[in-house]
């Protein structure tokens, strides 16, 4: 517990006159592990002198050093939130920031920024928007992709270190929770967490090794991050515990979509996920994200659970009850089997493919997988700025092609076996293209369906000349290639018609046509597969 020093400095803090700028709107906010004094333009955060075994603040020695850390580690996202640490010298009832003598406490200074800025108050607000969730993305994107790996010879990311936590999580809460009705739900996402460890297993060794455990946030979700001038930016991230920010990028990702998940923003979920695939190309990751996605709703649940078991006489309907029972519901919803189906596009350049397939992934909650954008992952831009692509070489070449493809299969495959719908967006105009697709979902026990786009040719052409005027889309395709398909082009086969669904792009523009169209193939899929 914090000391007699302590206390009386939080007294003496109050004191206006404390401060060396203007203290309007005061405030402090006490958590169970720090004190926040909101004054005027900034705030201070005072770290409490206790040990509780995941963390330790109990010396001045620790508390200056985890200062220092959470100024380190979240000037990486919010450089202009995080400004200092500041010595507190004098003594406890006459405290000086920053004066001169020898410091009894230390405090991290910061930017304030309204409550009602954060992302969490805009959710219940109904006021998160696609261009938020957009600049997330970047955000959490690049900054995975420039954070250390964990080297080989660190605990972080070892099987063993990622299933510790999640163990942890059920023996926590079952020491608090002796409701029968939620120790046997309880036990059901227990058996399963154990189940998907042992099927995971060799993929977390796997993701180490390639990378993928880094010195991340650790909190990420959306009451860590607020609008500041006109831009999201993301803090508060974890200090206390290098076990807790040590992690896999994935179990980053999939904490923030499932907080929006149990927002009730699926959709919006969805967008971040493909958004952050589709710039990392990380979609191997997906095979252990059902795992993350689980331990982050038990985290919270376990949060929940905790403030329960600190209630006196409140009975069992407080909002904390309401949070612990729709934590455990979306932990177990993580855990029932998927019924994931795979779609191809099929169509010339200019037909759509991309416009029209990508408002399908949100509805369909599918991953959405580019052509374009993994060929120029393996191979790079195959022209300059007003240059001509050019047919059968470079990125155009068969050997490119055909590899190209190989990727998208084997991607494919892992969305599939994580439990995910996929689109693979691309031309599939020839049929050894299609076949190799076709084979994965017949081995999968997938359901496939080819979505042809098509357009007249005249159409196609004027489409890709206002694509090339407006400079705006990932596709280096132009009227010479497009020419070349027209030109080669040998149509479906009929017995590719079964499982197309065609879509006139001409008079069918609307994804709500488009969504059903697709829903009704997939409704005679599933007939055909139980005939």
């Amino acid at each position: 517990m914090p000391d007699k020093n302590q206390r009386n400095l939080i007294c003496s803090m109050q004191n206006p006159s404390v401060y060396p700028h203007d203290t309007h709107r005061f405030q402090l906010i006490e958590t169970h592990i720090s004190w926040v004094f909101l004054c005027g333009s900034y705030a201070y955060k005072i770290k409490k002198a206790l040990n509780l075994g995941f963390l330790d603040f109990s010396t001045l020695e620790e508390r200056k050093f985890y200062c220092e850390e959470e100024l380190r580690l979240n000037g990486r996202l919010a450089p202009e939130l995080y400004l200092a640490v500041v010595p507190i010298t004098g003594t406890p009832d006459r405290p000086q920031l920053g004066g001169s003598g020898e410091a009894f406490e230390y405090a991290v200074k910061m930017r304030r920024f309204p409550q009602q800025a954060l992302l969490s108050y805009m959710q219940q607000q109904n006021l998160l928007a696609t261009t938020h969730i957009d600049q997330i993305i970047v955000q959490v994107a690049d900054f995975h992709q420039t954070i250390p790996a964990a080297t080989a010879g660190t605990r972080y990311g070892n099987p063993d270190h990622v299933a510790a936590p999640v163990h942890e999580n059920f023996v926590q809460i079952r020491e608090r929770m002796h409701d029968p009705r939620h120790l046997e739900l309880l036990d059901q996402v227990r058996a399963w967490a154990e189940h998907q460890y042992d099927s995971c297993h060799p993929h977390f060794r796997q993701r180490k090794q390639q990378g993928f455990i880094r010195e991340c946030h650790g909190d990420m979700h959306l009451g860590n991050m607020a609008v500041v001038d006109d831009r999201v930016v993301i803090f508060d991230g974890i200090e206390f515990n290098p076990d807790l920010y040590w992690i896999d990028v994935m179990s980053e990702v999939a904490f923030l979509c499932m907080d929006l998940e149990y927002h009730a923003n699926h959709n919006l979920a969805c967008r971040f996920l493909n958004g952050y695939l589709e710039r990392t190309g990380d979609y191997q990751g997906l095979r252990v994200f059902r795992y993350y996605l689980a331990y982050r709703a038990m985290v919270r649940d376990k949060v929940a659970c905790i403030r329960l078991s600190q209630q006196t006489g409140q009975g069992l309907q407080s909002s904390d009850m309401q949070e612990f029972e729709r934590y455990l519901q979306l932990a177990l919803s993580y855990t029932q089997p998927q019924q994931p189906a795979l779609f191809i596009t099929h169509g010339f350049s200019g037909s759509g493919k991309s416009t029209l397939s990508g408002p399908l992934v949100e509805p369909l909650a599918a991953i959405h997988i580019r052509s374009d954008r993994e060929r120029q992952r393996m191979f790079g831009k195959g022209k300059r700025e007003d240059e001509a692509a050019t047919i059968g070489e470079g990125v155009y070449s068969n050997d490119a092609s055909r590899q190209t493809y190989e990727k998208l299969a084997e991607l494919a495959e892992a969305v599939l076996e994580s439990g995910y719908s996929v689109i693979i967006d691309a031309a599939f105009l020839e049929r050894q293209q299609r076949d190799p697709f076709k084979q994965l979902a017949d081995r999968l026990g997938v359901p496939i369906r080819i979505l042809f786009f098509r357009a007249d040719a005249d159409v196609l052409r004027q489409r890709i000349r206002e694509r090339q005027r407006e400079g705006s889309d990932i596709s280096e395709a132009d009227l010479s290639v497009l020419e070349h398909q027209l030109a080669v082009y040998a149509g479906l086969d009929e017995d590719e018609q079964s499982f197309t669904a065609t879509i006139d792009t001409e008079s069918v523009s609307e994804s709500e046509q488009i969504l059903a169209l697709v829903n009704q193939s997939l409704k005679q899929a599933v007939k055909c597969r139980l005939v």
